[in-house]
């Protein structure tokens, strides 16, 4: 996705130009409103007469004028079911009757199926994509802050194009937590099965941050599912350039289906059906150690369709006996490449609570360094905190400051924090609903200003960006959260 003003038009055209370089398929911008929509086409015009033909997709938010014009000038149109006919959220408790609840959801057809025609009109396809961070307050009103309810969001939607007949579509439905994430897509895969849906699905983690830890969250995240057979196109979500986010989804890519095409895991068994009975004890088996009493020791190379086979066969032969698991990666792959790799090979077992303890045999990796991936592959699954969690967007035309300036300076001042969780964010769209899932929040408000949260509640409003970092680390120690 650009991070440029969308109506910086060279720049814009500039950037997704190197985005396309980089390997992506599509590339995302931002339209706050009718000018940047018509902007985007000017920037799609400006990419076919330089023979770059990548397909454009409008991100809308608040504003379903701008979904309309974006709907006559590029391929795709993301729209949110959180804003695009509730208004934006405040988090306030609604009640509603029966009779109530289905006037607002008439409020979603009238909007929704003029959009939809138009978009049949001219051939574009939309992307309904519901984010945890912002989901209405009629949805949490009735479904709480929940993976139910933004499976609820999108289904909402879904009902009216499926009525309407409009197949066009394409779902996502991300939150910066992965095991939210990863739950909450396959409730949806459940929800649209239920309902003869088949729509495809685009998988993320949003707001990763930056580092090697938002590399880890998305692998463990997207690549869990697609070596479940989960997914259709990705985006991985980086503070950082735009074009650093490609190699990352290509390694996911790549490595997914290599797995694919694994023979079975060597031990795998099925004459038992005993049930999975597990208990978690979120240990880190470094190489050399001896194992631990009463443990079943199992061994996978890299490529082993482990997350899959390993499930299988623990459900069905050890429901109680504690497991290690030993995964080997060869010295050709890269650095990055092992990181990407244990991210996908350990996260769906351990999401599932198939294994007790990880160990991650790479000699190109340090002995500290396969102990910082175990950690950081636990922290992701949820399972075992060590370090400062850091919720973090990537940056769009909506970011009025250096976000990735002032992610970097606020990792340095509180990366020694575990279990403290602080989100940073460009702007109001996702802000404040990340702000569930974090402890402190750093929100871009305008034009080099801050908004600063306790949670959901802003305690300081529209501060200058260059004090809002001190501003942040003061209410933080005001609480006692750092010294």
């Amino acid at each position: 996705m650009n991070n440029t003003s969308t109506n910086d038009i060279e720049g814009s055209v500039a950037q997704a130009e190197r985005i396309a370089r980089a390997g992506a398929d599509i590339d995302r911008l931002t339209a706050q409103g009718v000018r940047e929509a018509r902007a985007m086409g000017e920037i799609r015009r400006k990419l076919r007469g330089r023979g770059c033909d990548i397909p454009l997709v409008a991100d809308i938010h608040f504003n379903p004028k701008a979904a309309f014009a974006a709907a006559e000038e590029v391929e795709k149109v993301r729209i949110n079911p959180g804003n695009f006919v509730d208004p934006g959220r405040v988090f306030k408790k609604l009640e509603y009757t029966d009779e109530e609840y289905a006037r607002e959801l008439q409020k979603i057809a009238d909007a929704f199926v003029p959009f939809l025609r138009l978009c049949r009109e001219h051939n574009t396809a939309v992307r309904i994509g519901v984010n945890h961070g912002s989901l209405s307050d009629r949805i949490m009103s009735r479904y709480g802050d929940t993976p139910e309810g933004m499976v609820e969001s999108a289904m909402e939607f879904l009902r009216v194009a499926v009525k309407e007949d409009f197949k066009d579509i394409v779902i996502s439905i991300k939150a910066s937590n992965v095991v939210v994430m990863t739950r909450t897509v396959r409730l949806l895969v459940e929800a649209m099965d239920r309902e003869g849906m088949h729509f495809p699905l685009h998988l993320g983690v949003t707001e990763a941050g930056d580092g090697e830890d938002a590399r880890i969250k998305s692998a463990l995240g997207i690549g869990s599912l697609l070596a479940d057979g989960i997914g259709d196109t990705i985006r991985v979500s980086l503070s950082e350039e735009p074009e650093n986010e490609i190699p990352v989804a290509r390694m996911i890519t790549d490595y997914v289906g290599a797995m694919a095409s694994a023979g079975p895991f060597e031990d795998f068994r099925e004459d038992s059906s005993r049930p999975l009975k597990r208990r978690v004890l979120p240990s880190v088996l470094v190489n050399g150690l001896d194992k631990l009493p009463d443990e079943m020791l199992l061994k996978s190379v890299a490529g082993d369709n482990i997350p899959a086979q390993i499930r299988s066969y623990l459900s069905r032969e050890l429901p109680d006996v504690p497991v290690s698991l030993t995964v080997v990666y060869p010295a050709g792959m890269s650095p990055d490449e092992v990181r990407v790799a244990a991210a996908i090979d350990l996260g769906g077992v351990l999401l599932d609570g198939c294994i007790d303890v990880l160990d991650i045999d790479a000699p190109q990796l340090s002995r500290q360094e396969r102990i910082d991936l175990a950690l950081g592959i636990l922290q992701a699954a949820r399972i075992r905190i060590t370090r400062t969690e850091f919720i973090a967007c990537p940056g769009c035309g909506r970011t009025m400051f250096d976000l990735q300036q002032t992610l970097a300076r606020v990792k340095e001042a509180l990366a020694g924090y575990p279990g403290l969780k602080i989100g940073v964010m460009g702007c109001i769209v996702n802000g404040p609903g990340e702000m569930a899932d974090a402890d402190y929040g750093y929100v871009g408000a305008g034009v080099g200003r801050v908004s600063l949260y306790r949670g959901k509640e802003c305690v300081e409003k529209n501060i200058p960006s260059e004090e809002a970092v001190e501003r942040l680390l003061a209410i933080l120690r005001e609480d006692g959260r750092i010294s």
